[in-house]
């Protein structure tokens, strides 16, 4: 589908962790046409005299009520600017959309998802997706703190069996990073002979190529969704450029979802 350019009523917006907060906007036509692993690229309300837009992910959709929702992180100018952002008393958001290469399980019929921080986002609507194709989907989170784990609740709902977690502080789940958690899922996998078909990984730069070694070390295709700073959002701009094995890529419309194999981290 063509990309829109919709005005999008913000319908909430409201906090849900530590510096974490989960905005809902009216935005139909969008809501239609995401695939999981696309984005948006947002002009946010109030912000005029910064005429470039944002990126985010989308966490969910529904395609009944026409909504939206997006997990940000408040880490700066814009962000910050977000969180004052009051339904009613606010603006409309426009955004353009659907926005990148999605995430392309093919038929897989048992997949890992792999979450770290608010990189467990964009991997729901694939765990939906996957799920409504009768395919299992084994997801491991990671946080600083179990408060930081906002996306665990809808993942218990949707899955059969609870996501893994891990925690920096030890606060839920396994005290440390979540790659010990990958390791586990990968060799339990192999020694029962139910080995994965597709590895899903997002999250900070340094636990994706983790994961994405070990998933080339354990034979599992592995598709990794990567975070650029980025101008225009449409491909034009060159500033969201990844390394890869075939030359230069643009995270926003060759990505944001690549093979990892491909990737020149």
């Amino acid at each position: 589908m063509a990309l829109v350019n919709e005005r999008a009523r913000i319908l909430a917006n409201a906090k849900v962790g530590p510096n974490l907060y989960l905005m809902t906007l009216d935005a139909p036509d969008i809501a239609a046409a995401i695939e999981p692993g696309q984005f948006v690229h947002m002009k946010v309300p109030g912000m005029e005299a910064h005429i470039l837009r944002r990126p985010f992910s989308v966490y969910a959709r529904d395609v009944r009520t026409g909504t939206l929702e997006i997990l940000y992180q408040a880490v700066g100018f814009g962000s910050e600017h977000m969180t004052g952002l009051v339904p009613g008393q606010c603006g409309d958001a426009e955004l353009i959309g659907p926005v990148g290469r999605a995430w392309h399980p093919a038929d897989a019929k048992r997949a890992l998802l792999v979450g770290g921080g608010v990189g467990a986002a964009p991997l729901f609507m694939l765990a939906e997706s996957l799920a409504a194709a009768g395919a299992r989907a084994d997801v491991v989170l990671g946080a600083q703190t179990e408060q930081a784990l906002t996306c665990r609740a809808r993942y218990e709902e949707l899955l059969d069996a609870p996501p893994r977690c891990a925690t920096d502080d030890g606060s839920f789940g396994r005290e440390g990073f979540c790659t010990s958690l990958v390791a586990e899922a990968l060799a339990e996998a192999s020694e029962t002979g139910e080995q994965y078909d597709y590895l899903a990984v997002c999250g900070p730069e340094p636990l994706m190529k983790i994961v994405a070694g070990m998933a080339a070390e354990a034979g599992v295709p592995c598709e990794v969704s990567l975070e650029k700073r980025m101008a225009c959002g449409i491909g034009a701009c060159l500033s969201c450029v990844v390394d890869t094995v075939d030359g230069k890529k643009r995270a926003c419309v060759d990505g944001p979802v690549f093979d990892a194999r491909k990737v020149v981290w």
